[in-house]
């Protein structure tokens, strides 16, 4: 599974966001921007919702697409979509400082929903669906330590701290979720062609 690897904080400041919540990523401050045209905007744009998510293009691109066929607001499926994925939802909930951790946690098969073993990042989950560690990963300090520790502040996730599990209640609302992305753009950008 190919993975971007690119130099996180330089990205960070080119983007002029700390996309990756990381306290250290723009310590040397946002690059500055010169004007810039419609077409740089929503570029702009695209790139910072990738880069929320850890995405490559090729894969972004489907969201997209599907988000467009979907008949509701493209760019409300769209977001609502990524938040929903499970390595995401993984690293909201806390098991993992960072969205890297939160995917390699679920990728190297510690995680579990509705009690099935699962070790696929993008799999999108659906109201309802509980996430919890497998019987030996719950004796790993670093998966403890992390979920104990991180606050719960999402109205669409419910976690219960003695079991180190946690639920998706509901589809998260646009404006719940925690990322600073206008939409409208990205999708503009895709239907050019």
């Amino acid at each position: 599974m190919a993975k971007p690897k690119k130099p996180r904080f330089k990205v960070a400041r080119h983007l002029g966001e700390n996309v990756y919540n990381h306290p250290k990523a723009l310590k040397r401050g946002i690059k500055p921007r010169r004007k810039q045209s419609e077409y740089g905007k929503q570029l702009l744009e695209k790139q910072k919702l990738r880069e929320y998510y850890g995405l490559l293009e090729r894969q972004f691109k489907r969201y997209v697409r599907e988000a467009l066929r979907s008949g509701e607001n493209p760019g409300v499926v769209l977001v609502q979509n990524l938040e929903r994925r499970l390595d995401n939802i993984v690293y909201r909930l806390g098991y993992g400082s960072t969205l890297r951790q939160a995917r390699q946690i679920v990728s190297h098969g510690h995680i579990r929903v509705n009690d099935k073993k699962v070790d696929i990042p993008s799999l999108r989950l659906k109201p309802g669906d509980r996430i919890s560690l497998n019987e030996r990963s719950r004796n790993i300090d670093l998966f403890r330590d992390n979920f104990q520790a991180a606050p719960l502040t999402l109205s669409y996730l419910e976690k219960d701290v003695e079991a180190l599990a946690g639920s998706l209640i509901s589809i998260p609302d646009i404006d719940e979720i925690p990322i600073n992305v206008d939409t409208t753009p990205i999708i503009e950008f895709y239907s050019r062609s």
